[in-house]
């Protein structure tokens, strides 16, 4: 559970302004050992308020952890039996929750899966899973201090309210989604009571146009803006104030950026009545595969660089806003 953070003068990228959280010691010699006071000494001297505060507080993190599924895997567009780390069952203070959705009716181009259950996996929602996932998981680990699960977490509206213990919510391919009244009712009270949703991996007027269809859905009274450039998301960690249209993977073959006739990067959002930061949409580009890819040599290592920026801001920004 993340309390306090301060800013970390020497970052690990140029340009970053990188928050540590206390959580773990600060490299160098190990620091002169103290004796713990004696828990029944501190609970004496504590009101009886306050000691029952912390038992409370307690009982709810436990109970959070308890509350949430157990990890669980989905055959992939992409992948399948893809390794899992040593330490896949180490709960942590952030995972990567990836929203599950049933793919548009119409077919829009090639990614079309018709006779496919979204609900068992390889359609649109598992486009990069779980490598993208588990990439960014890793950089969240080695440039701040969140103490980050190194696996995902697949979150289906449907099934029962465990978004609800998931502070940041990321979607890929939302060109092609379609949710159902019931999704997007539970998307809109996870919104309002403080979550964020990320989603990223969409191109050009039509695929726009779907992911628009639904979510007007969910805020129909809200508008989708661009984000201004000096908002705390674009500068919570690191200062993105010169940001780039990331390309997919198919940037190596074709040596174009963009897709269809998305040509131009846009970083929109919806913002709730206090001007937090609710939906960070981000069109035009491919965010996902450049975590995805981040140690292919073949793809460009500035995409992957920025994407991951981005993802590390965008967090942070989740658990401090």
């Amino acid at each position: 559970m993340l309390v306090s953070y301060r800013r970390q003068k020497d970052s690990p990228l140029p340009g970053a302004q990188c928050y540590t959280f206390p959580r773990h010691p600060a490299p160098g010699p190990p620091a002169r050992r103290r004796e713990a006071p004696h828990p029944p000494l501190i609970l004496k001297k504590m009101r009886p308020s306050q000691a029952a505060a912390l038992a409370v507080g307690g009982a709810i993190l436990a109970c959070t952890l308890f509350a949430q599924r157990p990890f669980r895997e989905y055959p992939a567009w992409e992948y399948n039996n893809f390794p899992l780390p040593k330490d896949y069952l180490a709960p942590g203070e952030w995972t990567f929750a990836r929203l599950m959705y049933p793919s548009y009716h119409v077919q829009i181009d090639w990614q079309f899966k018709p006779f496919f259950d979204w609900r068992e996996g390889r359609t649109n929602w598992t486009i990069d899973y779980p490598r993208s996932d588990r990439h960014l998981a890793m950089a969240i680990r080695r440039l701040t201090r969140i103490d980050g699960k190194s696996v995902e977490q697949p979150i289906n509206l449907d099934e029962d309210d465990d978004v609800f213990n998931y502070p940041w919510l990321y979607a890929v391919e939302v060109g092609h989604w379609e949710l159902t009244d019931s999704q997007i009712a539970k998307f809109r009270e996870f919104l309002l009571r403080g979550g964020f949703f990320m989603c990223d991996d969409f191109h050009g007027t039509t695929e726009w146009s779907v992911f628009v269809h639904s979510m007007k859905k969910v805020f129909p009274d809200r508008e989708i803006v661009d984000i201004p450039n000096d908002d705390p998301i674009f500068h919570t960690v690191f200062d993105l104030d010169h940001r780039y249209q990331v390309p997919g993977m198919q940037y190596t073959v074709t040596h174009q950026i963009w897709e269809k006739d998305g040509t131009s990067p846009e970083w929109r959002g919806i913002y709730d009545d206090n001007g937090r930061l609710m939906v960070a949409i981000c069109h035009n580009m491919d965010l996902g595969d450049s975590w995805e890819n981040a140690d292919e040599p073949n793809y460009p290592a500035k995409f992957s660089e920025l994407g991951i920026r981005i993802g590390v801001n965008y967090i942070t920004y989740a658990f401090t806003h």
